[in-house]
């Protein structure tokens, strides 16, 4: 055992001096890097052998070798300092969380504290634990007894109402009866009605056919786009709609950073246990209150990615129930809750229409199908030519007359089997030459659109020559433009024997354009 314990000695001391010498050796290359003696003795060994020019460059190399060493013991004094800062912040890490593990323990206390005090108000009541009092209504009907508790919500601390701009609209709204205008006007009517509106009241000037189209898009969905170049009046366009119906147009200004449907309806604050509400919302509430029309501007909407922001509501309009227009805004209800929040779920009303403006430039991001394929797109490139308009005031517009106007229009303006056939020809023709197919969708809204068109004062093969423009052949652009130019020719001479050299004209002028882009 005596040998072994000599051995293991002996082959441990060549390890440990290893380390003795890498510190040692550390520390004597230190003594000597500040031997101030030393350098002295050099210097005065060659100070005899130098001369004018040379001593320059000794007196150079001194400062030089000070500069050196004062980094060096900078440097060393820097690593001192973070070292000694690192333990202090761990000190102080601990020490804060220890704080706030006390602290966490006072709250606890508090909140077990509260629950005695509520337990003991429960008990005075003379109800159970978990238990709600009732409201005494007079009425066997369970819903009228929840109407009442609704009202008696209204009464509230304002402070108290995690939606406190809602709660205001249910105040100013308590009393209020769905207003009924008596309008008697048709869609031919409706549309020189605004256009004079518009010229008479705003100097605003808009061709008929561009009215006719706004509103026969309204009447194929919930969501119209007005596109083209900047300054044409798009945004004007929706803006005068909203003074023409006597319900300004709430106007969002779609930001770049837009990413999700919080940048529209708002969020719930985990912090404050408030619900930043934004004026799409409001909107939203006080359209389901009433019967009149109203409208969301979504101005320049491209300049972030539409299908982020507006996707779930894309969803939702689709929906053929309107009682399935559903968003959440929250997970779970309050009782001082909204009256018409429910589960903490908003019904999305019918009578509101979104209208998006785009600029088709570099700035923007381009729209994708799943949006287009929804919405009804206008192009607005001209300005309107003045003219003298009759002088025209705002009006009222009950939402239903309108819906019941659209309506109409569909059961009276059927697609003709003349024009039923053409379209099917010419889906065959572009399945065939263009690889492009017509989806339901998109005949169900040229249905709508082709009928509304009609009863505005337009005619069918117009309207469709407009929607196919815009809904299908704008799909053109996806493709491999080099390998379609030779198809596009005999594409146009196809138009103009199905359906005519002197109609179809958009179409026309839209494939002569993709031409010259190849």
């Amino acid at each position: 055992m005596d040998t072994y314990i000599r051995f293991l000695f002996e082959f441990m001391s060549v390890f440990f001096k290893g380390i003795a010498s890498i510190f040692g050796g550390i520390f004597k290359g230190f003594i000597q890097m500040f031997n101030i003696q030393e350098y002295m003795y050099v210097i005065d060994f060659y100070k005899k052998d130098f001369n004018g020019g040379e001593w320059v460059l000794v007196i150079l190399a001194i400062l030089v070798m000070v500069i050196i060493l004062g980094l060096i013991v900078a440097v060393f004094v820097f690593i001192i300092k973070k070292i000694f800062k690192f333990r202090k912040t761990l000190v102080d890490q601990e020490s804060m969380l220890k704080e706030i593990g006390e602290l966490n323990k006072k709250v606890a206390d508090l909140v077990q504290e509260k629950e005695k005090i509520l337990a003991m108000k429960v008990s005075q009541l003379g109800l159970k634990p978990g238990e709600s009092p009732t409201v005494d209504t007079g009425s066997s009907s369970g819903s009228e007894g929840e109407e009442s508790t609704d009202e008696n919500n209204l009464d509230g601390d304002a402070d108290s109402y995690r939606f406190s701009k809602l709660h205001s609209i249910d105040l100013e709204y308590r009393d209020y009866k769905v207003q009924v205008y008596n309008n008697t006007f048709t869609l031919e009517e409706l549309v020189e009605t605004f256009r004079n509106f518009c010229a008479s009241k705003l100097r605003l000037y808009y061709t008929t056919k561009m009215i006719r189209l706004f509103i026969s898009g309204l009447s194929a969905t919930k969501l119209v786009i007005l596109q083209g170049i900047s300054g044409t009046g798009k945004t004007s366009l929706a803006y005068a709609w909203g003074k023409f119906i006597k319900n300004d147009a709430i106007i969002a200004s779609v930001q770049p950073s837009w990413r999700d449907r919080t940048e529209l309806f708002g969020y719930f604050n985990e912090f404050t246990k408030k619900f930043n509400e934004t004026d799409v919302l409001k909107g939203l509430y006080i359209a389901g209150y009433t019967d009149d029309v109203y409208v969301t501007v979504l101005d320049e909407m491209n300049i972030a990615r539409v299908e982020y922001y507006f996707a779930e509501m894309l969803s939702i309009l689709e929906m053929p129930s309107r009682d399935e227009w559903i968003i959440e805004l929250v997970p779970s209800a309050w009782d001082n809750d909204p009256i018409h929040l429910h589960g903490g779920k908003l019904q999305i009303p019918g009578n509101m229409w979104y209208i998006g403006t785009i600029n088709n430039d570099d700035s923007t991001f381009a729209v994708t199908d799943k949006v287009y394929d929804r919405a009804f797109p206008i192009d607005i490139n001209d300005k309107g030519t003045p003219f003298e308009p009759i002088d025209t005031e705002a009006m009222n517009i009950n939402s239903s007359y309108l819906e019941g106007l659209f309506a109409q229009a569909k059961e009276k303006h059927p697609l003709t089997s003349e024009m039923e056939q053409k379209i099917a020809d010419m889906d065959d023709y572009v399945i065939k030459h263009f690889r492009i197919a017509f989806g339901n969708r998109i005949v169900k809204q040229l249905r709508d659109f082709v009928a509304t068109y009609i009863e505005a004062g337009g005619t069918e093969v117009d309207a469709v020559d407009y929607y196919i423009a815009r809904k299908i052949l704008r799909k053109f652009e996806q493709l491999n433009l080099a390998y379609i130019r030779d198809e596009i020719d005999p594409f146009i001479e196809f138009l103009d024997k199905s359906f005519g050299k002197e109609n179809f004209m958009e179409c026309k002028e839209y494939l002569l354009r993709l031409k010259k882009l190849i």
